[in-house]
Formats: C-alpha cells, structure tokens, sequence
C-alpha cells in the first residue's frame, strides 16, 4: 500500500469518526434543511411495494450482454454480412471479433 493511499485512508478514518462524533449535529441540520422531509415523501410516493419488486426483478433479469451465436455475423466497420468463421471481414479487411 502506497504512503498516498494510506494519507486517504487515515483522512477518511478520521473525517468518519469526526462525523460520527457529531451525528445528532448533523442529523438536525438535515432535518433543518428538510431532506428528511423530502426522503419521506419520496420514500412514501415511489418505493412502494410494487415499485421496488420490479426493479429487483428488473435487476435479476439484467444481464451481461454476450457474443450472439448466430449464423451470420456483421462486421463492425462497413456493415459487411460474414457467413463465414473468419477474424477478418473479407470486404474491408478489419479484425472481426
């Protein structure tokens, strides 16, 4: 670990105790500011039941995109239909995948 990184860490370490130390400051100055308020509403208005249940099954249903396995293939540079298995476009000449 670098001496940079550890300076961050130690940093971070005590901006979190420093923090910590002055929670019930800062909560009233959120509750101050109103972004208490705010969460609740939307809190209230948007995560409901419903609204969280499809955006963890939108999640679930995200997948990495992968290489589609099809037949034919099209070459990335000049739109060229590849029939065959080759790793150069037999048109324009570019490296195919």
């Amino acid at each position: 670990m670098s001496l940079g990184i550890r300076k961050v860490a130690v940093l971070a370490l005590v901006a979190g105790v420093f923090l910590l130390a002055n929670l019930w400051f800062v909560v009233n100055w959120l509750q101050d500011q109103g972004v208490v308020d705010v969460a609740q509403h939307v809190r209230a208005e948007y995560l409901t039941g419903t609204a969280i249940t499809i955006l963890i099954a939108l999640l679930i249903l995200l997948v990495r995109p992968g290489r589609e396995q099809t037949w034919f293939r099209r070459c990335s540079v000049c739109d060229h239909v590849l029939v065959s298995r080759g790793r150069y476009c037999s048109d324009c000449g570019s490296k195919v995948g």
